[in-house]
């Protein structure tokens, strides 16, 4: 008879609160993260696979996608979800030029969003381009997150 790997404690910082959850070695972040312990529900589940970014957090300013990482690998890291942005800049740009429509992508572009405008400095078109393209949306076109984008990163310049 097989037996089951047991869960074990993981001490994590999760926008900026020190949290320690009981979760099993294959566990991913996105599950931990919405489970019942910690109930952050904005990282989605998307694909499950890495493709269409609805589970992006940030792990020390990074952006990852959350289905592809595991608890475990981000013990005694910070990691930023969607909650822990309160207020930024991006989230209002997002609101101004209404760059969602079913909201379900809305919370990784956020992410990202937020991550380019923290750590590119004058991040060009081509640059913003290039971070947005790791995100899928299937409701809106990709023009008003571009706009949000852009307008965030240029307010910071």
């Amino acid at each position: 008879m097989r037996e089951f790997t047991q869960p074990e404690q993981v001490s994590l910082t999760i926008n900026n609160e020190p949290r320690t959850v009981v979760a099993y070695p294959g566990e991913t972040l996105l599950y931990t993260l919405r489970g019942d312990s910690l109930g952050l529900t904005g990282a989605k589940p998307g694909c499950e696979n890495g493709d269409c970014g609805a589970c992006t957090v940030l792990v020390d300013g990074v952006p990852v996608k959350s289905c592809l990482v595991l608890t475990a690998e981000v013990e005694d890291h910070h990691i930023t979800t969607v909650e822990g942005l309160r207020e930024a800049p991006i989230q209002k740009a997002f609101l101004d030029h209404m760059a969602f429509q079913c909201g379900y992508c809305t919370s990784g572009f956020l992410m990202l969003g937020h991550a380019l405008s923290q750590h590119v400095d004058r991040a060009d078109e081509g640059r913003r381009t290039e971070w947005l393209r790791s995100n899928i949306c299937r409701c809106t076109s990709y023009q008003e997150i571009a706009d949000a984008v852009t307008e965030t990163c240029s307010s910071l310049e």
